[in-house]
């Protein structure tokens, strides 16, 4: 009488998916943008609105030439009641954030995390061929991790 295993048969292994998950899996595509001669106070509107904390800054092509940001406002606020100087007579090229960091959509989203963490940014676009083409942001990560909870990391 031969030895029984108690454990049955083992089916082979799946070999788990271990390509690099990219940020333009996760990105978002459909943005909400502001252009160059809008009013601070029209950003505020949107921001409230759409429940965001800022957004991109493209011109009439899609090339993203800045960032605004609830705190950009925020400025603007405090600066215009220093001043006494009225909300809609302010833009947002004179407010937004011109030197932007922008994230590769081929990246791992894992290197895109500790690219937010070296940062201490809310969010990146992300550019191809000098077009706006999307946006990551914090939660965008968060949501990647989730989705990919035990994968093999790598």
């Amino acid at each position: 009488m031969g030895i029984k295993s108690f454990q049955g048969s083992r089916r082979m292994q799946q070999e788990i998916e271990t390509s690099p998950i990219q940020v333009k899996d996760y990105m978002t595509t459909n943005l909400i943008t502001f252009k160059p001669n809008q009013s601070v106070e029209e950003v505020i509107d949107s921001l409230i609105k759409n429940r965001i904390s800022g957004g991109p800054v493209v011109n009439e092509n899609n090339e993203l030439i800045g960032i605004i940001s609830e705190g950009d406002c925020i400025k603007q606020i405090s600066e215009s009641r220093y001043y006494n100087m009225p909300l809609s007579n302010s833009s947002v090229e004179k407010h937004m954030a011109i030197n932007v960091e922008t994230i590769d959509g081929n990246m791992n989203v894992f290197d895109a995390a500790s690219k937010f963490l070296d940062s201490k940014r809310r969010r990146f676009p992300i550019v191809e061929n000098g077009k706006l083409i999307g946006q990551i942001s914090q939660k965008d990560i968060l949501k990647a991790a989730l989705k990919l909870k035990g994968h093999n990391w790598k």
